[in-house]
């Protein structure tokens, strides 16, 4: 059964008093092997992101500061909206999802992903996400 996204705890260290750390402690709550890590920001509250799915890669997504909704959709049978407003949590979003991203003013996205960039892994056209997802011979 293929995977579908879920929340994940991260590590948190610290008090009121002096602030937080929060960590993925030897990366054991990670499903995956992090290769690549970037971050999004300056993203205007009406800009729609994401818009795309992954044929390979996996992501955990967090919100490092403000909110952001994410609309997952494996093209078959699961459409879930997730919103991310805690440094201490991320989302692991499996391969071959589609994600749509809504940020609120001031958010900021740390990404990290199972694979370095490839625009071959990128699928941009919601239709053939759908074709795909139906029919991975497609």
């Amino acid at each position: 059964m293929p995977q579908q996204p879920y929340l994940i705890p991260f590590n948190v260290t610290g008090s009121p008093a002096e602030g937080y750390i929060s960590s993925t402690q030897f990366a054991k709550t990670l499903p995956f092997t992090v290769m690549r890590v970037f971050w999004t920001y300056n993203t205007p509250p009406l800009v729609v992101r994401g818009r795309h799915a992954h044929v390979a890669t996996e992501q955990v997504l967090v919100a490092i500061t403000g909110q952001i909704k994410v609309e997952a959709d494996n093209g078959r049978d699961y459409t879930e909206t997730f919103t991310l407003s805690k440094a201490d949590q991320g989302l692991y979003l499996p391969a071959m999802h589609w994600a749509n991203l809504y940020f609120s003013e001031g958010a900021i996205l740390l990404s990290l992903t199972s694979s370095d960039f490839d625009e071959a892994d990128y699928i941009r056209d919601y239709q053939t996400f759908l074709q795909k997802a139906q029919d991975p011979n497609v």
